[in-house]
């Protein structure tokens, strides 16, 4: 009778320690995503800012009534397909995150078109707005890239975590996905062709 009871103690004990050991480690894998999703919502704020700024710049640039209207028409249409695509911070996935990049490269890219195209307007580039939105956008691009970076951190360390045994047993119970993180577009790894030509 008395090792009958102390073996159920000692069952209800390891049972103690084990669930104990899953409610912490659980606890611990949504704080970690929670951080992750938090520092996605300070990317999405980023970027926000930014196609504030340049909706800002664009009404600036129209006011050049011979600016070119192509170029700015691609900048409006990019900044619409950018603000458009959005990603559900509790399920990002690799291919909502290439679409979501995608679309920002689009924005960049008809950007660096636009401010290109400026230069050949010396009344606009004297403009104070003009160079104070600039100016603003060069800072915003340097926390965008600051906080995917903060966002790549907190995500891999917790894709890291939901991997480790024996951590990767109550991953698989709890549902705990691996976050997408953003990557550099392909062929950044080259270094691109610079080609100076003096008249």
């Amino acid at each position: 009778m008395k090792k009958g009871i102390i073996a159920i103690i000692v069952l209800i004990v390891i049972a103690v320690l084990i669930g104990g050991w899953y409610v912490s480690t659980n606890n611990k894998l949504v704080n970690m995503k929670g951080q992750a999703t938090k520092q996605w919502a300070n990317v999405e704020s980023s970027y926000q800012r930014r196609s504030d700024l340049i909706g800002n710049l664009v009404k600036t640039v129209q006011g050049a009534a011979d600016f070119e209207r192509t170029t700015l028409s691609e900048v409006i249409e990019a900044r619409a397909k950018a603000t458009s695509t959005t990603i559900d911070a509790n399920n990002i996935t690799p291919e909502q995150m290439a679409q979501f990049q995608e679309a920002q490269a689009g924005l960049s890219s008809a950007l660096s078109r636009l401010l290109v195209t400026v230069e050949r307007y010396p009344d606009l580039k004297a403009n104070q707005n003009f160079l104070e939105l600039q100016s603003q956008l060069e800072g915003t691009e340097n926390r965008i890239n600051v906080e995917r970076n903060r966002f790549n951190d907190l995500a891999g360390e917790y894709n890291i975590k939901i991997q480790q045994i024996p951590t990767n047993f109550v991953a698989s119970l709890g549902n705990f996905d691996p976050m997408a993180l953003f990557a550099s577009k392909p062929g950044a790894e080259n270094a691109p062709d610079v080609n100076f030509e003096f008249n």
